[in-house]
């Protein structure tokens, strides 16, 4: 375990800086699953709190090979970002698909005040928001699940559905078959029943929730309507960015359809194939009971998931507790601490800064 916070520097500049090895440490304490749980509680506490921040769609940088993003929000005491990137190539290199770090700040003072890895804490996130969703929008007695893109993702929706659901059976099915038999592999001894499928037409078939959460940034379409029975909840958690979708857009006419962040899906989720006049409902409007969610059992839904800058400020959040009671992390020396704050400059004179670090290392 790495030690917590312990420093010399005044109180008031302390970063706690959180690696993966830290994330780690704290998911094999607490148990994947309970993570898990405290996160999608974290998440819906902070959207009942919707009308409290300040919110933007991303800041994305789109390229021939990916994209890189920025993803800020801010309530009158915190204010978070989110670095990520999408570069479905990089495994060419030996690269993830997504990397990610965070920051959560005081809007009182801009000390930033954890600087963490959101790479597996994105992926913890994203599939807590997807349990927290279908609690509202799936029929009540849903067990099994169709998982259509077996990537570095679907182990977490996989085990958030296992754990926060109720999920018994998982139909599997990617283009990769070596993608697949890894989930295989990684899902054994976690209590579900598990097959392989041959296409995504077989996954569905039968299932009463279907997450699709491919990786290509292309304009796919893997699921049609043909595909769909009623009464069905799609978790479409892949379609993610500009000229990316994994839907036909007839079940989405077909559909009720909720989004987290309705200016930022217009650009990048499903929703991007339809008209601006297409309805949606915005997931904390169901959350607190001012929207309906699953109105009747034939019902289909959709979640149309592209992942929003709260979330992860609420992810960031728990992890922040979780780290204080555990005592995990480090202290980052990331803002200079000066006896005059207004004089910068002494620290290029080695002779000042010896004696202002003097200085306040004695304070």
């Amino acid at each position: 375990m790495q030690s917590a916070r312990k420093t010399s520097r005044s109180s008031s500049l302390d970063t706690l800086f959180l690696s993966a090895s830290d994330i780690t440490h704290i998911l094999a304490c607490k148990g994947l699953g309970a993570c898990l749980a405290g996160m999608a509680d974290y998440i819906r506490d902070d959207f009942l709190r919707w009308p409290d921040f300040e919110k933007s769609a991303r800041t994305a940088s789109h390229s021939a090979q990916g994209v890189i993003e920025l993803m800020p929000v801010a309530d009158a005491h915190s204010y978070s970002f989110k670095y990520v990137n999408g570069h479905p190539g990089n495994y060419r290199f030996g690269l993830p698909t997504v990397m990610a770090f965070g920051v959560l700040a005081d809007v009182a003072t801009g000390v930033p005040r954890l600087v963490s890895e959101l790479t597996l804490t994105t992926a913890l996130r994203t599939a807590a928001t997807s349990a927290l969703a279908a609690r509202a929008l799936a029929r009540p007695a849903s067990r099994s699940m169709a998982l259509i893109g077996n990537g570095a993702q679907s182990e977490f929706q996989a085990l958030a559905f296992h754990h926060l659901l109720g999920i018994e059976s998982l139909r599997l099915f990617d283009i990769d078959t070596a993608a697949t038999a890894k989930l295989m592999r990684n899902l054994r001894g976690q209590g579900m029943e598990i097959a392989a499928c041959n296409s995504a037409t077989e996954a569905v078939r039968g299932a009463d929730i279907v997450t699709t959460i491919t990786a290509d940034k292309t304009r796919a379409t893997i699921l049609t309507p043909e595909m769909i029975a009623a009464g069905v909840h799609i978790n479409a958690v892949g379609g993610d960015c500009p000229g990316k979708t994994e839907l036909h857009a007839d079940i989405l006419r077909a559909a009720s359809v909720f989004v987290e962040y309705e200016p930022q899906t217009r650009g990048e989720g499903e929703i991007q194939q339809m008209p601006l006049s297409f309805p949606v409902t915005e997931l904390w409007q169901v959350l607190n009971g001012s929207a309906a969610g699953r109105r009747y059992a034939e019902e289909i839904t959709v979640f149309d998931s592209v992942g929003f800058a709260l979330e992860d400020y609420a992810a960031l959040r728990f992890m922040r507790n979780a780290a204080e009671e555990l005592g995990v992390g480090q202290p980052l020396d990331l803002i200079p601490a000066l006896a005059d704050p207004k004089n910068l400059f002494a620290l290029l004179d080695p002779a000042t800064t010896t004696a202002q670090l003097k200085g306040v290392r004695a304070a």
